[in-house]
């Protein structure tokens, strides 16, 4: 008997002590799980974005109540006039920040656009779907606007032009099914004049 409880009690205890550690939300598939051949694959797969270990935006994610960079009523962002629906929106696959070979050609539009106006600058907003908690949405929308931002820069684009903001799932529809809720998981592209 004694041998048996020397034997288990080792285990009881650190089953109770590890029973009262906070359970932590399952660990995500991110895109560097995904795996790729290059930085920017090759055919269908998709592009590794790079910002998976630096959230980006100095930390600055959600826009609040009371930001003077941007004014909804006026349409304005730091004083620049917010042009939507020029440029198409970049869609992304669940839980990805990559962008997919078949997105590359709207943000190549993009780029041409702001070659051909160079008054122009571009504002990246990077949506989510309902599913995952407020924060990690937060980032997951930073992720996706820094990493069209990453594929802009390839492009020529210089990074002075281009501004993002992580809009998270703050605008999303609830309740969808994942496939549904492909329309939310997206950057909008939004010239500023």
């Amino acid at each position: 008997m004694y041998k048996m409880l020397r034997f288990a009690f080792p285990l009881i205890l650190a089953a109770f002590v590890l029973s009262g550690c906070r359970k932590q939300p399952p660990t995500p598939i991110t895109d560097s799980a995904m795996g790729s051949g290059s930085e920017f694959g090759n055919g269908d797969d998709l592009i590794p974005s790079g910002m998976d270990s630096d959230w980006g935006n100095d930390g600055d994610l959600e826009l609040r109540d009371g930001d003077e960079s941007i004014d909804l009523e006026e349409g304005t962002y730091n004083g620049r006039q917010m042009v939507r629906g020029v440029l198409q929106d970049v869609y992304f696959g669940f839980d990805s920040s990559s962008i997919s070979s078949s997105e590359r050609s709207k943000l190549q539009d993009a780029a041409d656009h702001l070659a051909s106006n160079p008054s122009d600058g571009l504002l990246i907003e990077g949506y989510c779907d309902w599913y995952g908690t407020e924060d990690y949405n937060l980032a997951l929308g930073d992720r996706r606007a820094n990493s069209a931002r990453e594929y802009l820069d390839t492009l020529g684009v210089s990074g002075d032009r281009i501004d993002t903001l992580s809009k998270g799932s703050l605008e999303a529809t609830a309740g969808l099914s994942k496939s549904e809720s492909g329309q939310d998981r997206r950057d909008e592209l939004i010239i500023l004049k």
